[in-house]
């Protein structure tokens, strides 16, 4: 293990202090020429989408982790990391991630590019407009709203009925204001009705553009997408195709569609596509983004969002099943500081040794690991250490993991970049060697949606049982009988604990969960199941990140790290 420096500058003056090689020299490492990729500048290009179609080399190997607690896990930070130690020891790795949405780097984050000396870059990009996905993505949705409206307005042929609109509008922010409104206000101004706005990592049109596997596929996702119902007995959903949208929301997202290249700090190629959240829609990069990667290199590490029980469930069940996927390894990452939280110790007191606090919280580890474990994928515990971390807390983790047969590496890349994260390669690389993946989903989608619902619930979350809201069994009943029964299932729920509460942390036990409400997204091919208090569009909180942001009169951003 290599030795912590007794400093760290923040994130955003190491990523300005680096020196970025051009995106050219980045692609010349993928075997790409300039003439094969469309440059945004020096430092960011869109790949070609026909790399998704290209038949893989790659390995696959996925990043995951324990539930996130505020004491932070790094599980961005170590994908970075591990991608740098692979290329550090001699293996032509690429990184594969999510884009960051605005509405996390203003409210709470500050920006979602890794952090340390494990970065993507160019940062500030990369946390802001980027090459622009996330607005065409916002105008194709907004298109498809202002189409409906427009249809409305105009008499109303598809005889929609203005109370079963399931189609919300979209925005990139946190703002709680939009969650319920009233629009069409006032003479010649349209319908008056009920309107919501989710954030647009929770847009369908994210999720289609995340699991479109190319441009006809997208297409007729999109003509997919159910906008509301008529009314009566029989609701009959309306959909893109049928508010002949198709064809123009396929137009903004064109470009949208294409991955993009950067690199990391170490100069290695990253892959950023598309952004869902996991705890609220599937939370993972694009399909075409990770088939690309398969095609140019040899390992290719992604991640999921949040804990194993959202983010890697949903890679599995859903993206896997979806693009054909084979994860043959994943690294499941934890911190002393978070375990000793889940064992019930408050933040103000993490940084103090407690293995009492520490061995109730290893349990937790354990269901983690038992998630993965049961869809077939070998793992390797990485023990992202911090600063704060004892021998003996370290020691105490190494050995309970040890007892559940699983590989352990202590993995220090936030403050020493690839090389902490050389031994993680290794032990990921023994994995790999070792062929032992089997990769399998958890459920057969032929199941029905009350049955898959409650395999997840009690295999991925340890729940007793499940129960659901009088709306939540009329909707089944109706997307079955319209033909979305046989589809993965999409949990919404709590980031914060296995159950749907978010207060109970550790290893919950005695529970049952709540689906409040269960939708169909039949552009993006699977139905959400909503559980517990959880919200398509976040607010701010009191002091939100954007308050400490500023352009210095050099041009250089502070605050966004």
């Amino acid at each position: 293990m290599t030795a912590t420096p007794p400093f760290v500058p923040s994130d955003i003056e190491i990523a300005q202090q680096a020196r970025l090689r051009p995106i050219t020299a980045v692609a010349a490492d993928l075997g790409l020429g300039p003439d094969d990729i469309d440059q945004y500048g020096r430092y960011k290009a869109k790949l070609p989408l026909s790399l998704a179609s290209q038949p893989p080399k790659g390995r696959l190997v996925l990043v995951t982790a324990i539930s996130p607690t505020p004491a932070g896990e790094g599980k961005s930070t170590v994908s970075v990391g591990l991608s740098q130690a692979f290329r550090r020891i001699g293996h032509h790795a690429v990184l594969c991630m999510r884009e960051p949405s605005l509405g996390p780097v203003f409210g709470v984050k500050g920006g979602a590019a890794g952090g340390g000396y494990a970065q993507v870059l160019p940062m500030d990009d990369i946390n802001l407009h980027f090459t622009g996905d996330f607005h065409a993505i916002a105008s194709a949705h907004s298109l498809l709203s202002a189409m409906l409206d427009n249809h409305l307005y105009h008499g109303n042929a598809l005889g929609l009925d203005t109370k079963r609109i399931t189609w919300p509008r979209t925005i990139d922010m946190n703002d709680r204001a939009l969650r319920q409104a009233i629009i069409g206000v006032g003479a010649g101004n349209g319908v008056m009705r009920e309107e919501r706005w989710v954030i647009i990592p929770a847009s369908e049109v994210m999720a289609i553009v995340a699991l479109a596997s190319d441009a006809e596929d997208l297409e007729r996702r999109l003509g997919n997408i159910i906008v509301g119902t008529t009314s009566g007995k029989e609701r009959t959903p309306i959909r893109a195709r049928d508010l002949q949208a198709t064809g123009a929301m396929s137009l903004l997202l064109k470009d949208a569609l294409r991955p993009n290249l950067v690199q990391t700090l170490e100069g290695g190629p990253a892959i950023l596509h598309a952004g869902p959240f996991g705890n609220i829609a599937h939370g993972c990069n694009s399909l075409v983004a990770t088939r690309a990667g398969l095609a140019l290199a040899d390992i290719v590490v992604t991640e999921a969002g949040f804990g194993s029980d959202l983010g890697a469930e949903k890679f599995f069940d859903i993206k896997c099943r979806a693009g054909g996927l084979n994860p043959e390894a994943a690294v499941l990452v934890a911190t002393v500081r978070s375990l000793k939280m889940q064992g019930g110790l408050p933040k103000n007191m993490l940084d103090q040794e407690d293995l009492g606090a520490l061995e109730r919280g290893l349990p937790h580890l354990a269901h983690h690991i038992t998630n993965v474990r049961q869809f077939g994928v070998p793992v390797v515990v990485a023990i992202n250490r911090r600063l704060s971390d004892t021998d003996a807390e370290l020691a105490m983790v190494a050995d309970y993991a040890a007892k559940y047969g699983v590989r352990v590496a202590l993995c220090d890349v936030w403050a020493n970049g690839g090389a902490g994260g050389e031994a993680l390669a290794h032990e990921v690389l023994a994995l790999l060697d070792a062929k032992s993946a089997n990769f399998r989903p958890l459920y057969d989608t032929a199941l029905p949606i009350r049955e898959k619902i409650e395999t997840i619930a009690a295999k991925v979350y340890g729940a007793d049982g499940v129960d659901y809201s009088p709306a939540a069994e009329k909707s089944i009943a109706w997307l079955e009988q319209h033909g979305m029964g046989t589809t993965p299932v999409c949990m919404a729920k709590t980031q914060y604990s296995l159950s749907d509460d978010a207060s109970k942390l550790g290893l919950p036990n005695n529970f049952r969960l709540t689906v409040q409400e269960v939708t169909g997204s039949a552009g993006a091919g699977f139905v959400v199941a909503k559980c517990g208090d959880i919200m398509t569009m976040p607010g701010l909180s009191k002091s939100p990140a954007a308050e400490r942001m500023k352009v210095r009169p050099d041009g250089t951003i502070e605050g966004l790290s």
